[in-house]
């Protein structure tokens, strides 16, 4: 392993934004995210597959009366979402390593208000449609961990995950969705305005070839 991603996940260990295997917080903080590791109150959102966490920082910029947990499995993309953080002075943000599927034995039933899905891998090859993000495995963690009320958002450059995320919502009983648009920023409907606020690197090569952005917001019940 070359010698700076050893450095970088030397220093993930010591840094008090991260929940990581081998910490002690690490499975320890289900039903205790906000008065614990964030020292407040505030509702807590998540960001499922933050990558290097781009969309977790900016959302806890534009948001500092509530708190944002990025999930990724990857400890340098991590290591470098929180070097982002502590640059920026936030208190408001942090990193959770460790996979998606894994979510129900670290977050309590209701602790999270809101969800993000910001460009995971659409999987677009049939024998891995359970790995999808918006699986309905998937949607059945969101679903028992959103408070009553909380929101979910999809934001992808795939079409083929789009489509196949309106069909699962369309079939699921419960489910309702709030906002869609297969162009985001085409739209000047004040309702897409908080998903237009941040955009990411990738966002923006996909947006440059002309790519459209993909956006959805939903409640699971």
């Amino acid at each position: 392993m070359p010698r700076i991603k050893l450095q970088r996940f030397a220093e993930n260990a010591t840094r008090p934004d991260i929940v990581e295997p081998g910490k002690p917080t690490f499975g320890q903080l289900a039903g205790r995210w906000r008065p614990e590791f964030f020292g407040n109150d505030h509702p807590l959102v998540l960001e499922v597959g933050c990558g290097k966490g781009e969309y977790t920082v900016g959302l806890a910029q534009l948001h500092p009366e509530q708190n944002f947990l990025g999930l990724d499995i990857k400890g340098e993309r991590i290591w470098r979402g929180s070097t982002r953080a502590e640059a920026l002075g936030l208190r408001n943000a942090g990193f959770v390593r460790l996979l998606a599927h894994q979510l129900a034995a670290h977050f309590a039933p209701g602790e999270l208000s809101e969800i993000w899905i910001t460009f995971p891998d659409p999987r677009p090859r049939d024998r891995d449609i359970k790995r999808r993000l918006t699986a309905p495995r998937f949607l059945d963690l969101y679903q028992a961990l959103l408070a009553p009320g909380g929101v979910a958002q999809l934001k992808t450059d795939s079409a083929g995950l789009f489509d196949y995320t309106l069909e699962v919502l369309a079939t699921r009983p419960g489910a309702a969705i709030e906002v869609a648009t297969r162009d985001l920023y085409a739209e000047t409907d004040p309702a897409f305005a908080a998903a237009q606020a941040i955009q990411t690197h990738f966002e923006g090569k996909y947006r440059a070839q002309g790519v459209p952005i993909k956006y959805v917001r939903f409640r699971l019940g």
